[in-house]
């Protein structure tokens, strides 16, 4: 009878001892988070000075994606394929592609004087999705690659973008290296700091 109460004595103090343990391991858990080592305020300030450059760069990839699109797809295709790719954006890719060509070609027959009034007129008022086949039709005659022409307009367009987005970054890079740090540095420190790389 003894040895029984002694067992079941020790028994007890083993569940205490466990729940003790338990909430030892649950409050040390809850207390210890992970603390990312590249959180500090240095590394705060040279990670701000790359954030004009890593938005330039995130614009820079979006307009050279655009830019795929546009060489890649139909030319009718053009606008469902880009809202496709980046459903996020808000833009009516639509009506920009539309308002492109149609600023082309009013330069066209505007400012060069190299194609008739109608032409602009007749792009003015179709539908992008409609352009070539309605163009074509209206103009059998027309001397050139009406597509051609229209997607030589687009690219341009997105070529004129990716050209300023990489004069954005070379600016930043320039400043970056003139303030003393190596711009490369500052990109690491500022990939580590939000947790990219």
């Amino acid at each position: 009878m003894a040895e029984q109460k002694r067992k079941r004595y020790l028994e007890l103090q083993m569940e205490e001892l466990k729940e003790a343990h338990a909430d030892n391991i649950a409050q040390n858990s809850t207390t210890e988070k992970k603390v990312n080592p590249n959180h500090n305020a240095k590394n705060a300030a040279i990670a701000e000075m790359y954030n004009d450059a890593a938005e330039y760069e995130a614009d820079l990839k979006g307009f050279e994606d655009e830019l795929f699109l546009v060489n890649k797809h139909p030319f009718k295709d053009i606008a469902t394929e880009m809202h496709k790719a980046f459903p996020k954006e808000e833009r009516d890719f639509l009506s920009e592609l539309n308002t492109i060509v149609e600023l082309g070609w009013q330069d066209f027959v505007e400012v060069q004087k190299t194609h008739p009034l109608e032409q602009f007129e007749l792009i003015k008022a179709t539908d992008f999705t409609q352009l070539i086949e309605v163009f074509n039709a209206k103009f059998p005659e027309y001397a050139g690659d009406f597509e051609a022409d229209a997607r030589v307009l687009l690219a341009q367009r997105w070529e004129r973008l990716i050209n300023i987005k990489k004069e954005h970054i070379k600016q930043e890079v320039y400043e970056i290296n003139t303030s003393g740090l190596k711009a490369k540095y500052v990109k690491r420190v500022y990939q580590k700091y939000h947790g990219l790389v």
